[in-house]
């Protein structure tokens, strides 16, 4: 699932990811409980959708954001693909609709891009040294704790339909292996997000799950989202809003509602007057709701009712 059409293929790292659905077989481990995994698929396309408004303020310019394919795979392997670089890996922490703790998530980020912000942030243009250290200095690690808090809300938000989820970060490690929750045995569920300002070329940012952390939540991740998957762009909510605004509806005044008895109605004929009474304000209906009352008069030489009272249609009452 793509979030943004603009992020074709061209653009995505050009490793071979595998397919979300892990098969049992003989002999070897079920890295994935949770099925085909639509669901996180579909959070993670709603949170991506956010994410654009996390990364434009430090980049300053226009950004396009999106979700790649996820994945399931052993931790070992996932540090195997990722290049041996300086490499960001921010723990947080994972607590479920507030209880209590369930494990670690990581929040990945390439060294380049992070310094790269680092001097955007500072003023910079978003230069990063030719030679890249060792470590992070401690402005490059803030810089990765405050993305890392920044990402929190929106990905809460982004969680919602499914179960109240609360990340909160840690401190920033430069090596894998200083990851104390994470052993390379542990199945671990990867969400990429594709990030591209104006047009250049994209970088990736990873939100690592690990399956154990998520079981509390299982049955929630085994069921379909049927909720809103994304808010209506404004050309379309502007265009069905003048469609709805040009339905016509009839407009009635009933001055008068005589009775008769079946006698008097059997012995009409033409000539006949039936007199009817109506008080200084009449009825004015919309269909068969009661819009409000009005005074009959004139206007420009025709006959015309001036509303002297609207009254409020509830609907509710019509369908209990």
């Amino acid at each position: 699932m793509v979030n943004d059409a603009s992020g074709n293929a061209a653009e995505r790292r050009q490793r071979p990811r595998g397919d979300a659905a892990h098969a049992a077989a003989l002999g070897v481990a079920n890295l994935n409980p949770f099925g085909d995994l639509h669901t996180l698929q579909h959070l993670s396309a709603r949170f991506a959708r956010g994410l654009r408004h996390v990364f434009e303020p430090i980049l300053r310019r226009a950004t396009r954001s999106w979700a790649e394919p996820l994945s399931v795979m052993r931790f070992a392997d996932y540090v195997a693909e990722r290049p041996k670089a300086l490499t960001a890996w921010l723990p947080m922490a994972i607590r479920p609709a507030a209880g209590p703790v369930t494990g670690q998530a990581l929040l990945v980020m390439d060294g380049r891009f992070t310094l790269e912000m680092l001097d955007l942030y500072f003023g910079g243009l978003g230069e990063a040294p030719p030679v890249l250290p060792t470590e992070f200095s401690p402005a490059a690690e803030a810089l990765v704790e405050r993305l890392g808090r920044s990402i929190a809300e929106p990905l809460a938000a982004a969680w919602e339909p499914v179960s109240r989820l609360d990340l909160t970060p840690g401190r920033v490690e430069i090596n894998a292996a200083m990851l104390s929750d994470f052993d390379g045995e542990d199945a671990v569920i990867v969400t990429r997000f594709g990030i591209a300002a104006a047009s250049d070329k994209p970088v990736f940012v990873d939100l690592v799950y690990p399956v154990a952390a998520l079981k509390p939540i299982g049955a929630s991740l085994n069921a379909r989202v049927h909720g809103r998957t994304a808010d209506p762009e404004p050309k379309w909510r502007t265009g069905l809003t003048r469609a709805a605004m040009g339905v016509r509806f009839p407009v009635r005044s009933v001055l008068a509602e005589p009775t008769m008895s079946l006698g008097a109605l059997m012995e009409l004929k033409e000539g006949d007057i039936i007199p009817v009474s109506f008080g200084q304000f009449v009825p004015i209906m919309v269909g068969t709701h009661r819009l409000g009352t009005g005074v009959v008069g004139t206007q420009n030489g025709r006959a015309a009712i001036c509303i002297h009272h609207l009254e409020q249609l509830d609907l509710e009452d019509e369908h209990p």
